[in-house]
């Protein structure tokens, strides 16, 4: 629940396809925390990640574009229509032929 800075226009996000409601100048990792409890989920353990550092250092914040482009949550602004996804896309990690 947001108790201050309400009169910015509002904007939407989806996220792993669901709607979420952002207002303009919030962060990814603003909008996506509102809306979830967490960020993603680690891709070493399954743990559910929420950023750590606030500034783009710690590498805790990744998440990724639906067309599979990592961004930082932490330090990208919202944009209306942006499509996220908390997953890691598989095409990420080269595969062995």
């Amino acid at each position: 629940m947001r108790v201050a800075e309400a009169g910015r226009s509002p904007i939407t996000l989806f996220v792993d396809g669901i709607p979420a409601a952002a207002l303009a100048g919030d962060t990814l990792m603003t909008a996506m925390l509102i809306a979830n409890r967490s960020l993603r989920r680690s891709e070493f353990g399954g743990e559910a990640r929420a950023g750590f550092c606030l500034m783009g250092a710690c590498q805790d914040c990744w998440i990724w574009t639906e067309e599979g482009d990592r961004v930082r949550a932490c330090s990208t602004p919202a944009v209306d229509g942006a499509r996220l996804s908390t997953r890691q896309p598989a095409t990420a990690w080269p595969t062995r032929s």
